[in-house]
């Protein structure tokens, strides 16, 4: 009989340590799942970057717009009178 309750102790002890294992075992899964949250599979970050636009580039998009608007406002201009 002492074997049996040897044994039955050391089951008890064993399912403790598989329990507490479990817990830290989900509570690491639930830290990944947050962390993943705002990141890609290759590990960069997911969401808008910012635009970055020369000035050079800016100038060139401002002075065709520019131009688009003088060229609408002639036509526009002309179809009144």
């Amino acid at each position: 009989m002492d074997i049996l309750a040897a044994l039955k102790h050391e089951e008890t002890k064993l399912q403790k340590q598989a329990d507490a294992a479990k817990q830290q075992l989900d509570t690491v899964r639930a830290a990944i799942k947050i962390l993943a949250r705002g990141v890609a599979s290759n590990g960069e970050p997911i969401g808008k970057k910012k635009r970055v636009m020369s000035a050079a580039a800016r100038a060139k998009i401002s002075k065709a717009t520019k131009e688009r608007w003088a060229k609408y406002r002639t036509a526009k201009g002309k179809g009144k009178r």
